[in-house]
């Protein structure tokens, strides 16, 4: 597990007043020089994109239900209906399972408290791919090297906000210091919910949670499969010190078993049957 930066900073999305427009999505491109990923259909409303990966740091999802917004009365003709868009993004884990199985320390724990892969250090051994619980890292197809958000990196020490942060039009995306967000997304939820949407929940909020909290975390309207997202996130490296302390206890048994094997030949061929010497 690694340390966290003590002045840790992080994004909250409040997702019930994303309006969808992708905003986010171009800025990240533009800034962090990201290639463009394909405008094909889906056949998932206007998602284009499906899901994160190393062409795809921010993602707007679209998720069309039958079913009233909590302040609506249902069955009113159209209003029974709502559609729930959400900009994911990678959560910059507190216990960043990406970390732990990076052989050549391509990724690493900013002072910020984000995590940043650094693509020119990069072997492309794809450890960290099936290491994140959230499915955020994938590999670039062109270069061979894994790629994710930065949360804008370089922008951080100008005072500048990420460039999603700062192009997204209704706040839905705030970023700033991860204690100060946790207090803000409190007050939020309690606004929602007294709006009439008593689905609505926090995603990540918890420092107590499978991966020790994220760096983003998220207001939704609904359960977070609906979202695409885990329910119950686990660092998939938690396990990892009692596997090793079980290689080693077998290791040091099986050189063990070699040792006396090879004790007992030397042992028993050193004179033939009728005492000749070997």
């Amino acid at each position: 597990m690694t340390d966290v930066a003590p002045n840790r900073y992080g994004f909250f999305t409040d997702t019930s007043i994303c309006i969808g427009c992708k905003a986010c999505e171009v800025a990240c491109k533009e800034w962090n020089d990201v290639p463009e990923d394909g405008l094909d259909f889906t056949g998932m409303s206007y998602d284009n994109t499906v899901g994160l990966s190393a062409d795809t740091w921010r993602h707007v999802a679209f998720i069309e239900q039958r079913r009233p917004l909590g302040h609506q009365e249902p069955g009113v003709g159209e209003m029974d209906f709502r559609w729930l868009m959400a900009s994911d993004v990678c959560k910059h884990c507190t216990h960043a399972a990406c970390l732990d199985v990076c052989p050549t320390g391509s990724l690493f724990r900013t002072e910020y408290g984000t995590v940043v892969v650094q693509e020119d250090v990069c072997n492309g051994c794809g450890y960290c791919v099936p290491a994140c619980p959230f499915g955020v890292i994938g590999k670039r197809e062109t270069t061979g090297v894994a790629a994710k958000c930065t949360m804008c990196y370089d922008r951080l020490p100008a005072g500048e906000q990420p460039a999603c942060a700062k192009t997204c039009p209704t706040d839905s995306i705030q970023f700033g210091d991860l204690d100060e967000l946790r207090e803000r997304a409190d007050r939020r939820l309690a606004q929602v919910r007294e709006a009439g949407m008593t689905s609505a929940r926090l995603y990540g909020h918890d420092p107590d949670d499978g991966v020790g909290g994220t760096g983003a975390f998220f207001l939704l309207l609904d359960e977070p499969e609906v979202y695409g997202l885990p329910p119950d996130p686990v660092v998939t490296t938690k396990d990892l010190p009692s596997m090793w302390r079980h290689v080693g206890v077998a290791a040091v048994a099986l050189l063990a078993g070699v040792a006396a094997a090879a004790w007992g030949r030397t042992g028993s061929g050193a004179t033939g049957p009728r005492g000749r010497i070997r």
